[in-house]
């Protein structure tokens, strides 16, 4: 994936980069582009994306809460081929899908003087889930520490850390959450992962923007391709029209934008590397497919949410 395009859309979010007076308990999305080849104009995948958040917040004092999640995320991969400069064959068996099953669990705790740390543990699964073996397990890890300048305005700085097939990725992370004095402009930004910038034209109707990236592996682990992994780097930069049904608490959004992903195939026996944003340490590897080419995606999310 290109590294300036990153660059450009991080300086675009933090020009609009909310202290967070909800909770989304639940959220559903869907997308779906055709991303191209850099190599070959015609060459095309088909990219489908489901992704379903459950949490669930659990007090234990006054200064603390647990916190409990699970993610599951289905990308659905079509006419995606490796090994070019052999007889081309599909890079996976039956159902052509990369998922990811992600338990999220940790604990909120107030530190005094308007501080507070959010600290969450990250097991998943990550594979075409032929047949689950100890590749497919990753374990990752976020740190998140905030400071809260007044109702308005929260900061945010951390860290999240994962163990991946292809070495280690570090996220060093800073962030804001600001609601305007009218509360008709929020924006919530935990850069580089996600950013939401959301302005309301009535109490029900919204447009905004959003930002969602994410640097990730999968196990391929079928028979045929036992050997690979494929590791995912994905810049999706969307505008979006939301409406709110029973007074917010359940959004439905639509958003068109523009899809950077891209799935780089790799062999497991090639050397690991340490990514930082999008700096590779120590990275030998080759590549045993062509690199995607951006485009065009549509999406729709359901979101539920709680006041706070």
């Amino acid at each position: 994936m290109k590294k300036n395009v990153l660059l450009i859309a991080l300086l675009l979010c933090i020009g609009s980069l909310q202290a967070q007076d909800y909770l989304d308990i639940f959220k559903a999305s869907f997308s779906t582009a055709s991303l191209g080849n850099v190599d070959d104009e015609n060459a095309e995948t088909d990219v489908t994306n489901r992704n379903i958040e459950l949490y669930m917040p659990i007090p234990i004092t006054q200064k603390a809460v647990i916190l409990a999640g699970f993610t599951y995320e289905n990308t659905g991969l079509g006419n995606m081929y490796f090994n070019f400069d052999e007889p081309q064959y599909d890079f996976v068996d039956g159902s052509k899908s990369l998922i990811m099953t992600r338990l999220n669990l940790g604990v909120k705790i107030n530190h005094g003087n308007r501080w507070s740390g959010t600290y969450v543990a990250l097991p998943k699964l990550a594979s075409d889930f032929s047949n689950l073996g100890s590749d497919d397990f990753q374990m990752g890890g976020l740190a998140l520490l905030e400071k809260k300048y007044s109702g308005r305005k929260v900061l945010k700085f951390g860290a999240y850390v994962s163990s991946e097939n292809f070495g280690m990725t570090i996220t060093p992370i800073i962030g804001l959450w600001y609601k305007s004095k009218n509360n008709k402009f929020y924006v919530n930004a935990t850069l580089p992962i996600r950013a939401d910038a959301n302005y309301s034209l009535t109490d029900a109707f919204s447009l905004g923007a959003n930002l969602l990236t994410s640097v990730k592996s999968y196990n391929l682990s079928n028979e045929r391709n036992s050997e690979f992994y494929v590791q995912e780097e994905s810049i999706r930069l969307s505008a979006f029209a939301a409406y709110g049904f029973l007074n917010d608490m359940l959004t439905v959004r639509a958003r068109f934008g523009f899809d950077t992903t891209d799935y780089g195939i790799y062999n497991k026996n090639q050397n690991s590397i340490v990514q930082v944003l999008t700096a590779q340490i120590g990275d030998e590897r080759v590549r045993s497919n062509k690199e995607f080419a951006a485009a065009p995606f549509v999406g729709l999310d359901f979101i539920f949410r709680v006041g706070l």
